[in-house]
């Protein structure tokens, strides 16, 4: 059926407004390849290193094709991520940029958003499908940029604020110096149970995760850290914890992709030992639609239904909250689960943290 519209009513100047409104969502959806273009390819921190380039400069710094170079800087100085000198016909890119660019210890580190945003997209014909059959798409069967781009979204954030400030918050910091017993649920490539293995060598942690893939890079980036003797990371399902008695089990941006995260914080709950705490970390959310209704917001709502969403409905149960569930989502399904303690006691701009106890 379709609709009609009385060509009357339209308002051409907000019409038009849309329009080029429009064009700019679709400069910003290649913008997506293009900073995970320039991040492989060296240009930021060619220009970071550099100063004020110009295409045939930063080709040459980078080994690459001055075209590629040069539409890329266009592109960039378009959206205003680098600065065109138009004078010398070189290129700058800002020192505040080049952090959010260049620096991977910087919680302002973008190019794993990118990456992982991009995957995203670029599997979105599986969600078209998955949508129509009432389906879903595991986490596993998306594609390398998805897993990385996550861990490289979220690491830097873990860097900065895990050991300092969101650990000490929850109330667990004594209990890991002085030896903890730590399940770390749904740790993927295991950043945030190595980081807290190396702040506290006295604790032993299980890191724990569904995808076998990423367990054995868990493994290998323990070695590399040297934390292989405090550390162990197993191929299982939030829903299979093993031993009981831990001290303290953590959850990071794991519990919304969950099929049955009721379940999951059942199997918490007998595992955790009776003065325990169980620290969850969440995207950033509201509980209420409007509360999300802004940058933040728009992007884990996008990733909620062509990433998160997909993955819960893959699995049994299938409950699938969202990302942006809000923490009155998460007070229910711990309070479902006997927790009687919850507490939100860190926020960032794009995490909330949660801690809960018997």
């Amino acid at each position: 059926m379709t609709t009609q519209i009385d060509a009357e009513q339209i308002d051409e100047g907000v019409l038009m407004s849309f329009v080029f409104r429009a064009v700019d969502e679709v400069g910003a959806t290649l913008n997506a390849a293009l900073v995970v273009l320039g991040d492989k390819l060296g240009y930021y921190q060619a220009l970071a290193d550099g100063g004020a380039l110009t295409p045939a400069e930063l080709a040459e710094r980078t080994g690459t094709a001055e075209p590629y170079a040069r539409e890329w800087l266009n592109a960039q100085a378009a959206g205003s991520f680098v600065r065109y000198e138009a004078d010398t016909g070189r290129y700058v890119l800002p020192a505040e940029h080049a952090v959010a660019l260049t620096d991977e210890s910087s919680p302002a580190f973008l190019p794993g958003l990118f990456q992982i945003a991009l995957g995203t997209v670029a599997d979105s014909d599986r969600i078209v499908e998955a949508a129509r059959d009432s389906a879903g798409v595991g986490w596993h069967e998306h594609n390398g940029d998805v897993h990385l781009g996550c861990e490289r979204f979220f690491r830097p954030s873990y860097l900065a604020y895990l050991v300092d400030a969101w650990l000490p918050a929850a109330g667990v910091t004594d209990k890991l110096r002085s030896g903890a017993t730590v399940a770390d649920i749904g740790c993927g490539h295991g950043s945030s149970t190595i980081l807290m293995a190396e702040a506290f060598p006295n604790s032993t942690f299980v890191g724990s995760d569904y995808h076998a893939a990423s367990i054995d890079v868990a493994r290998e980036r323990a070695a590399a850290a040297g934390v292989s003797d405090r550390t162990r990371f197993t191929v299982e399902p939030a829903q299979r914890l093993g031993e009981a008695g831990y001290d303290v089990v953590t959850t990071f941006d794991a519990l919304h992709d969950m099929g049955d995260p009721v379940g999951a914080a059942r199997h918490v709950y007998g595992a955790l030992a009776d003065d325990g705490v169980w620290m969850i970390v969440e995207p950033m959310a509201g509980d209420r639609v409007e509360d999300n209704l802004n940058p933040v917001g728009r992007a884990y709502y996008g990733f909620s239904t062509l990433l998160c969403t997909p993955a819960s409905l893959s699995q049994e149960v299938g409950l699938a909250i969202g990302t942006q569930a809000g923490p009155a989502k998460i007070r229910e399904i711990t309070s479902a689960a006997g927790f009687t303690q919850f507490a939100s006691v860190a926020e960032t701009p794009f995490h909330r943290v949660i801690a809960v106890r018997k």
